[in-house]
């Protein structure tokens, strides 16, 4: 006779364990902001209004960062070269035969161009 119950698998669900964080209690009194204390005037729905910083903060520049002209020419230039040069690596059309150094120096072309692209205001 077969026992069903011994081939089923264990049950893996755990039971009990941590409900709270780490490093917690369950009954730990509630952080300073969360008390509702109507006699603080400060004390507002339970959060404690914060005191001015006495820390300087520059203001925000107005102007505006306008980058040179050269700055597109040069990332439209690079990207269009590298494109070119991996094209024609793959048409066979590349001087000195099939190198990898033309893919190398396509990506590099590439990524100058992108990089460029990251500069631009």
């Amino acid at each position: 006779m077969i026992y069903t119950e011994s081939l089923m698998a264990p049950n893996k669900r755990r039971t009990g364990g941590r409900t709270t964080p780490k490093g917690t209690q369950p009954h730990h009194r509630l952080h300073e902001t969360h008390r509702l204390d109507h006699a603080d005037p400060k004390s507002m729905h339970g959060n404690t209004v914060a005191e001015a910083s006495s820390r300087y903060t520059p203001p925000i520049a107005r102007q505006v960062r306008v980058s040179p002209p050269w700055v597109p020419v040069l990332m439209f230039v690079l990207l269009g070269l590298g494109a070119l040069v991996i094209l024609f690596y793959y048409l066979g059309l590349v001087p000195g035969g099939r190198s990898n150094w033309y893919l190398f120096g396509g990506l590099a072309c590439v990524l100058g161009g992108l990089f460029t692209a990251t500069k631009y205001h």
